[in-house]
């Protein structure tokens, strides 16, 4: 199997979630099943039937985020100024059409979430960006579209 990067705080997060689902979420559905039941006929009791089926989705998710991290490498990042792109840095972009700065952190597959400006080491975006420092320009392909960028600082 292979293993895919993460950041120390990327795979932090995904343990706390876990640990959360195990000893908050597991517990707290075993109870609604537990007072459903106690309702008498499960046949056509539907919160026994939510309950069990809010329970398989807290399970699916443990057993996935085991995985991910059984599957996960932590990737130390360097600490201070970065000259060039790499793993973990914290890039500031301006699309070079609509002049939109952005800032994004290259972080491993698992802890991507585009909502917290955290983009996959295998994105396009962030594949074009490995290796280029400040000034360096990036050109994204995309289905159906070409995106420009200026790298104008890799961060902290």
């Amino acid at each position: 199997m292979s293993r895919s990067p993460i950041t120390r705080e990327g795979f932090s997060r995904i343990r706390e979630e876990l640990e959360r689902l195990k000893r908050e979420d597991r517990v707290h559905v075993i109870k609604e099943i537990s007072a459903a039941r106690s309702h008498g006929d499960i046949s056509e009791n539907a919160e026994y039937h939510a309950a069990r089926e809010k329970q398989g989705w807290i399970e699916a998710k443990i057993r996935d985020l085991e995985t991910r991290l059984a599957s996960s490498e932590i990737m130390e990042v360097p600490k201070g100024p970065k000259e060039k792109v790499c793993f973990g840095a914290r890039v500031k972009l301006e699309e070079l059409d609509s002049g939109d700065v952005k800032i994004y952190q290259i972080v491993g597959p698992y802890e991507s979430d585009i909502d917290q400006a955290r983009i996959s080491i295998t994105s396009p975006l962030a594949r074009a960006m490995l290796g280029k420092g400040p000034g360096d320009d990036v050109v994204v392909q995309a289905p159906g579209k070409t995106t420009e960028y200026e790298i104008l600082e890799v961060l902290e």
